[in-house]
């Protein structure tokens, strides 16, 4: 089995904040103590941390559910309970994070110690001791603690290199790897035997150094899944420079010129951004018979589809096997690379916003009412649920506060208005009370 795994999918739950205490303070000598309750400790949140020794999302094959602690408790004297630790999840370097439910895109993870939270832990409950007034110096009040965030999140993982190397399998994409950089992936004479993508460092004679990857073989219809898919063609969209690898032998029967039609095409199928990528074209295997026949061909069918006023693109015949071109080949990607800029991969409407994701959202609607099956009114709501959730209903108090609340968010009038009546059954989450108008 391989061992690399580029998706995954988890779900994330941050910890819940500590129950705030209601205690009074009973000391002798000290008459009529007051509230004397601590809040609760904030709950754990959820961070992903980019690790540069990670090379693959393995660990979230078999570990998909992840959990931080809940905060302490509130305690008497007025001590706060202590907060959870964050849990941190270390990634690899060029981890895609999305929410699964919407698809859209939380944040990308490039830079070695970068760090995101992807669930935020929920704040401490407030203790008795924050509701005295004068009014009522004694409260037997105190929130429960606010529920952490819970996610179900998309993990894919794009290598992050400077130059990609495309085309059919066994073209010889994985000997180039090999005899320019101190990579060592598997060659062998049959198709696909590259099945994970592989990457290595590559330093020119001039000085310069960048990162190349041989990417799993395509072949017509990997935009839509055929063969390795899409499981390659996410790699490449890193990749600012492309090196379209092309068997000028014509060894396996097909043609060269065809050949680079259909990776371009595919390419352009899955995502017509990567056509913005400058391409060099390596005319391989130029050892072998009738490939300079062949190359002369090429060219001159590039040349026909091509306007007078477009740039042709540049292209370099080597041998992986001989090395030979090699150094001209290698000089001329770290000049383009060098005057190449950083592609986007996502635009704003593929980015969800962070206000968004929190719930942090102006006018949204702090509660919905519907009705079940037995005529009982029913109230749902983001904001309505977490206090409902963060009211201690053992204490008549917080159930009366509880209730103030409601009214002044509006319930009670707009039950009045769906014709809710006197006696009728109001129901939030298991939690049921009578309407009193």
């Amino acid at each position: 089995m391989s061992m690399f795994l580029d998706t995954a999918k988890i779900s994330v739950k941050a910890g819940k904040g500590g129950d705030g205490m209601v205690a009074f303070r009973r000391e002798k000598y000290v008459p009529d103590g007051g509230p004397w309750g601590g809040d609760g400790g904030k709950g754990g949140s959820v961070v992903f941390q980019v690790d540069e020794g990670l090379r693959t999302l393995m660990d979230f094959r078999y570990n998909r559910k992840f959990k931080a602690q809940a905060g302490e408790k509130g305690m008497t004297k007025g001590m706060h309970g202590r907060g959870a630790q964050d849990l941190v999840i270390r990634v690899p370097q060029g981890t895609t994070v999305r929410d699964a439910e919407t698809g859209k895109v939380l944040t990308d993870l490039v830079e070695h110690g970068q760090e995101f939270v992807v669930a935020r832990g929920g704040r401490g409950g407030r203790g008795n001791i924050r509701f005295a007034t004068p009014k009522n110096p004694a409260p037997e009040i105190a929130e429960n603690g606010e529920p952490g965030e819970e996610r179900e999140l998309q993990l894919e993982l794009k290598i992050l290199a400077d130059v990609g190397l495309v085309g059919f399998p066994s073209v010889g994409k994985s000997t180039l790897l090999s005899v320019v950089s101190a990579a060592k992936p598997k060659i062998g004479a049959y198709h696909f035997t590259t099945i994970v993508p592989n990457l290595g460092m590559v330093r020119t004679k001039s000085g310069d150094s960048f990162a190349m990857a041989d990417l799993p073989g395509l072949i017509e219809g990997a935009s839509q899944g055929v063969g390795l898919g899409t499981q390659f063609l996410r790699h490449i969209e890193r990749t600012r420079v492309i090196l379209h690898v092309i068997d000028m032998s014509a060894s396996e029967g097909r043609d060269p010129y065809e050949d680079y039609l259909a990776i371009n095409k595919e390419l352009e199928t899955y995502n017509l951004r990567l056509m913005e990528r400058p391409q060099i074209i390596v005319a391989n295997k130029m050892d072998m018979p009738e490939a300079e026949d062949n190359l002369a061909l090429f060219k001159e069918q590039l040349a026909a589809n091509y306007d007078e006023f477009d740039d042709l693109p540049q292209i370099f015949p080597i041998s992986g096997i001989a090395h030979q071109g090699l150094d001209a080949l290698l000089e001329a990607t770290a000049d383009l690379l060098a005057k190449t800029d950083e592609f986007l991969l996502y635009n704003e409407e593929e980015m969800l916003d962070e206000e968004a994701y929190y719930g942090f959202t102006e006018d949204q609607r702090p509660f919905d009412i519907s009705r079940d099956d037995d005529a009982a009114w029913v109230l749902s709501g983001e904001k309505l649920e977490r206090l409902f959730v963060m009211t201690n209903m053992e204490r008549d108090e917080s159930i009366m506060k509880f209730a103030r609340q409601l009214r002044g968010m509006g319930v009670d009038e707009a039950l009045r208005e769906c014709g809710a009546k006197d006696g009728d059954t109001v129901r939030i989450g298991n939690f049921e009370f009578e309407f009193v108008d």
